[in-house]
C-alpha cells in the first residue's frame, strides 16, 4: 500500500514536469524576444555617439567581459572540443555577423525597414533547424509560419514606403547568419546551460573584438550622449548577453522551430519601441497585423 501510494503521488510530478518545463521555456524565449525587439532602436541611439564599427566592437567587448567574469566566478570548465565548432558558428552569427550587418544597414535605413529581417527570421531559423537537426514540423506549422512571416513582411515593407534600399543586402545577409547562429546555439543549449553557450561565444570573439574596438575608436569620432551610452549598454548587456541567455534556454526547452515562431511578434514590438523612443510613426494597419501574427503564433504553438 505504501509503495502504491508513493507511485500514485509521484506520477503527477513526472507527468507535469515536462509541461512546466515547456511553459518556463516559452516564457524565457518570449523574454528574449522582448530584449531583441529593443536592439534596433538601441542601435540607432548608439549610432548617435559611435561609428558603426566602434559600436559593434565595443558592445562585443563589454558583453564578453561580463560573460567571462560570470564564467570565471562560477569556475565553469572550458567547453569540450566537440562543441567548439558549434560555438564558432554562434560567435560568427549572433556575436559578430548580425550586429555588424544590421548596424551598417541602420546607417541608411529606418528601424521599421530593418524589421523586415526580424519578420523573416522565424521562418529562416525553422528551415535551418530542419536542415541541421533533422526536425520535421508539420504542414500546418509551415503554413502558419509562412503566413505569419508574410504578414509581418508586408506590414514592415509598407511602413518603409515599399522601397528597397542599399541596406537590404546587409539585412538579408544578417538574416542568414543569425538564423544559423540561433539554430546552432539552440542545439548546444541542450547539452550545456544557455548562458554558457552565449558566454563562451562572446569570449571566443574577444581576441577579435578587443583590438577591433581600439582600432575603430582611434579612427571613428565619438560624441558621447545619454542616448548613445544607453544604446551601447543595452545592445551589449541586454541584447547581446541577457537576451541571448534566456533565448537559448527557451529554445532548448520548447524546440528551435517553435521558439523561432515567437519572434513573429518582434517586428511589431520593435515598431512600438521605435515610436516611443525614436519618434517614428506607423499606420493603423498595426493592430490588424498584430492580430494576424498572434493567430499564427497560436497555430504554430499547437502544431
Amino acid at each position: 500500500m505504501r509503495a502504491q501510494s508513493s507511485a500514485t503521488t509521484a506520477s503527477p510530478i513526472a507527468v507535469s514536469a515536462p509541461r512546466e518545463s515547456r511553459g518556463l521555456g516559452t516564457v524565457q524565449a518570449a523574454l528574449g524576444v522582448v530584449a531583441f525587439s529593443l536592439t534596433f532602436p538601441s542601435t540607432a541611439w548608439g549610432l548617435e555617439s559611435f561609428g558603426p564599427w566602434s559600436l559593434v566592437a565595443v558592445r562585443g567587448v563589454l558583453a564578453a567581459l561580463v560573460a567571462g567574469g560570470c564564467l570565471l566566478a562560477l569556475r565553469v570548465r572550458l567547453p569540450a572540443r566537440r562543441h567548439l565548432a558549434g560555438l564558432a558558428v554562434v560567435a560568427a552569427g549572433v556575436v559578430l555577423g548580425f550586429p555588424m550587418l544590421t548596424t551598417l544597414a541602420l546607417q541608411t535605413s529606418t528601424t521599421a525597414h530593418a524589421a523586415v529581417v526580424v519578420g523573416l527570421l522565424p521562418l529562416t531559423t525553422a528551415v535551418f533547424s530542419a536542415l541541421r537537426t533533422g526536425a520535421r514540423p508539420s504542414r500546418r506549422f509551415w503554413l502558419a509560419a509562412v503566413a505569419g512571416a508574410a504578414a509581418v513582411l508586408a506590414f514592415t515593407v509598407a511602413q518603409s514606403g515599399g522601397a528597397l534600399t542599399a541596406a537590404d543586402a546587409y539585412l538579408f545577409g544578417a538574416l542568414l547568419v543569425c538564423a544559423a547562429g540561433y539554430t546552432e546555439g539552440g542545439r548546444l543549449a541542450r547539452v550545456m546551460p544557455g548562458w554558457q553557450v552565449i558566454g563562451w561565444a562572446l569570449v571566443l570573439c574577444l581576441p577579435l573584438t578587443l583590438p577591433a574596438s581600439v582600432l575603430a575608436l582611434s579612427y571613428e569620432p565619438v560624441h558621447l550622449s545619454a542616448h548613445g551610452v544607453a544604446g551601447l549598454l543595452w545592445v551589449a548587456l541586454g541584447s547581446q548577453f541577457l537576451g541571448l541567455l534566456v533565448w537559448y534556454r527557451g529554445m532548448a526547452a520548447i524546440g528551435i522551430p517553435r521558439a523561432s515562431q515567437l519572434q513573429l511578434a518582434q517586428p511589431l514590438l520593435t515598431l512600438v519601441w521605435s515610436a516611443l523612443l525614436l519618434g517614428e510613426h506607423f499606420t493603423a494597419a498595426a493592430p490588424l497585423t498584430a492580430v494576424a501574427v498572434l493567430v499564427c503564433i497560436a497555430v504554430t504553438q499547437r502544431s
